[in-house]
């Protein structure tokens, strides 16, 4: 299915929509057409009042690095009011594309619009009025919980990182879930983002207790590996304040991006020496 399709005319009892979702993904869909590195899906569907909506998934392939590619989840807005973890993707791909030894030795999995109701109308919930970072295994109705359900347990990610925007926070931060190694990864990722946005130093962040702009709590159902997951991929969540303007946010997100990247690259390669 074409980007142009990706959103079907709503019925009329739904808002106005505030967002293409086709031209948020525009450059997306122009790099893969003559990519050698990067691949648009647009094959997971669902409908809501009538309207099919697609989930778009891409999949960078850097150049061969090991024995075999570590595979990386990469999502962003599923809260439907942060477009700055999409547009920070794009950047990130777009960066990717023009030099793909950044990620070599990864299978790269990037969802950029994970609730794509919420985004096309600017909402944090989805049209179907649910928070869906509170729904992941949760036994959840919702068809976009359902479809990321599914690819988490299908491809078995070495890591996940999830962006998000808090619109409390005032600085840059991060939640650190998963394998024992993810607390190895976050540090680094926060001082390249520092080097653009303030880190939040308060003890207390969204209610969590907090050390160096780092939380080891979270909200239940939010996006993550399956709990039966073995080994445990580490799971990073970034979080960018409100405030700042948009490409600040962005290449935060991107400089974290790629110090995890790095990070993981060094730590697989100094596991397979040990």
């Amino acid at each position: 299915m074409s980007t142009a399709n990706i959103a079907r005319t709503v019925s009329n009892h739904s808002p106005a929509p505030r967002r293409s979702l086709s031209e948020t993904l525009a450059p997306l869909d122009q790099l893969a057409s003559s990519s050698v590195n990067l691949v648009a899906n647009h094959e997971l569907h669902f409908t809501i009042g009538g309207a099919t909506y697609v989930l778009p998934r891409y999949i960078f392939i850097g150049p061969q690095g090991g024995d075999r590619p570590l595979r990386i989840g990469i999502f962003a807005a599923v809260h439907g009011d942060e477009p700055e973890g999409v547009h920070a993707l794009v950047a990130f791909i777009k960066q990717l594309e023009a030099a793909p030894e950044l990620a070599r030795g990864y299978s790269l999995t990037i969802y950029p619009i994970c609730n794509p109701t919420g985004f096309e109308d600017d909402t944090r919930h989805s049209r179907a009025g649910k928070d869906l970072n509170r729904e992941f295994w949760r036994h959840s109705a919702e068809p976009e919980v359902r479809l990321l359900e599914a690819e988490l347990t299908a491809r078995a990610f070495d890591g996940i990182i999830a962006l998000h925007t808090d619109d409390t926070s005032e600085g840059f931060y991060g939640i650190a879930q998963g394998a024992t190694l993810t607390k190895h990864l976050i540090e680094p990722a926060l001082v390249a983002a520092e080097q653009i946005l303030a880190r939040d130093g308060r003890a207390i962040i969204d209610g969590f207790h907090a050390r160096n702009g780092v939380i080891i709590d979270c909200y239940e159902g939010v996006l993550a590996a399956p709990p039966t997951a073995r080994p445990r991929p580490f799971e990073i969540i970034l979080e960018t304040p409100k405030v700042p303007p948009a490409t600040v946010k962005e290449a935060a997100f991107v400089a974290a991006l790629q110090s995890v990247l790095h990070e993981y690259r060094k730590f697989i390669a100094y596991a397979s020496d040990i």
